[in-house]
């Protein structure tokens, strides 16, 4: 818990350096690893999950309290009906006066039961918490995955179209020299639009998918300018499943959860147990009666005869066994999450690999091929632009297999409960 409060203030203080940073000339950028950092400190939702540690501390002082004593004092035979009767000798003489206190002895250990019970409950707590961070920090993974896809996919298409706007002031210089037709270079110059239109799509896809960041990360956490540090790339995990669903075992925090969940509910058993013991109530008295001082000592208790708390042990029993079962259930969930997400990693990867291996290189040699013969009149406008669709096509689909890619790993991630592969 305290290194993840250190990675809060580390990022807390980087938030400040950014912002110093984003008063310039320069846009605010940040990295995966610092938007993470910055969700995990500033996201509202996770805040509020977090005062759900401290409302259990707080239950915790709650569970641990001593019974309050109790004081009771009564006077008897005042002479309210006789006002002559008041005097020094009548109070000492025929008056009464009581002065007890009283104090509730617990039997059975509760109070101790009751704070043990208390603090399971606040690990149990601490670990959703922290579940509730690893699915936060998948969701700004997968956001920024998102960024970096709109982003390359943006500057692709302002490339595409500066290339492209070469083609067509060439087009008007062959139109202008008679060497092409008014009808080839209409065709190029409509073309010339797909182009436009791919630039102003790219450039609201990266915009939304930059306000859907900054709302993970928290609206104060950066500021309205800010963009993002990184690329699509490939990289390979070395580990193989058996391993990685070793790892999550020990590191999923909704795991650790429902093995807390088994010894909370164990010390709902005890606490069940003790509850059944009879508690003494007793009482230290001081009379003063007819001159005479007197102490009287009192205690009671309930005979249990019929009540033995024997429903709440019996339905503590089959919270146990709830608990128990619940936790081979995220056993189960652990394994089968990181089985899927490493299948999903090793068939992207499968598919980045498609189009590294040839595919890229093919349909780049396509496009120069056909623009080259096309230029010197070896072929036609349609085959040029064909070949230039089919060029676009597979750089947008090695894109978007990147940006799965990238994915799938922080799928794998989040599957593990770490942020750090092999």
């Amino acid at each position: 818990m305290r290194s993840r409060y250190s990675r809060i203030v580390a990022a807390a203080a980087m938030f400040f350096l950014l912002v110093g940073a984003g008063s310039g000339q320069n846009a605010t950028r940040i990295t995966l690893e610092q938007a993470v950092d910055l969700a995990l400190a500033h996201n509202h939702s996770l805040k509020a999950s977090r005062t759900l540690i401290l409302q259990n501390q707080a239950q915790e002082i709650t569970a641990n309290l001593r019974p309050n004593p109790s004081l009771v004092f009564d006077t008897q035979f005042i002479p309210f009906f006789s006002p002559q009767d008041f005097s020094g000798d009548n109070l000492n003489n025929n008056q009464q006066f009581d002065l007890g206190i009283g104090y509730l002895f617990e039997r059975g250990h509760k109070r101790q039961r009751r704070l043990q019970a208390a603090r399971d409950q606040t690990a149990v707590t601490r670990a959703q918490v922290a579940d509730a961070e690893r699915t936060l920090a998948f969701n700004v993974g997968q956001q920024f995955v998102g960024v970096l896809l709109a982003d390359s996919t943006l500057q692709f298409a302002l490339d595409d179209l500066k290339g492209f706007q070469q083609t067509v002031d060439i087009a008007e210089a062959q139109l202008k020299a008679g060497y092409i037709g008014e009808g080839d270079y209409l065709k190029i110059k409509l073309q010339l639009l797909q182009f436009q239109t791919d630039v102003s799509s790219a450039r609201l896809a990266k915009k939304q998918a930059l306000v859907g960041l900054r709302g993970l990360l928290g609206y104060n956490a950066v500021p309205a300018g800010f963009d993002v540090v990184g690329d699509l790339e490939y990289q390979p995990i070395k580990g193989n499943l058996e391993d990685l669903q070793v790892r999550a075992l020990r590191e999923r925090p909704d795991f650790r959860a429902a093995e807390l969940g088994i010894t909370a509910a164990q010390s709902q058993i005890l606490l069940a147990k003790a509850n059944a013991k009879v508690d003494v109530n007793g009482t230290y008295d001081f009379t003063h009666v007819s001159g005479e001082n007197t102490a009287s000592i009192f205690a009671s208790f309930d005979l249990p005869f019929f009540n033995r708390n024997q429903g709440e042990i019996a339905r503590t029993g089959y919270a146990l066994t709830q608990a128990q079962e619940q936790q081979q259930s995220a056993s189960d969930t652990v394994l089968s999450d990181v089985a899927n997400a490493f299948e999903a990693v090793r068939s992207n990867e499968e598919v980045v690999q498609l189009y590294t291996s040839g595919y890229l290189k093919q349909a780049q040699d396509s496009r120069d091929i056909s623009e080259y013969a096309y230029k010197r009149g070896a072929a036609s406008l349609l085959d040029y632009l064909d070949a230039e669709r089919s060029y676009r096509s597979v750089q947008l689909a090695y894109r978007q297999a990147l940006a799965s890619y990238m994915t799938a790993l922080e799928q794998l991630k989040e599957a593990e409960g770490t942020r750090n592969l092999p």
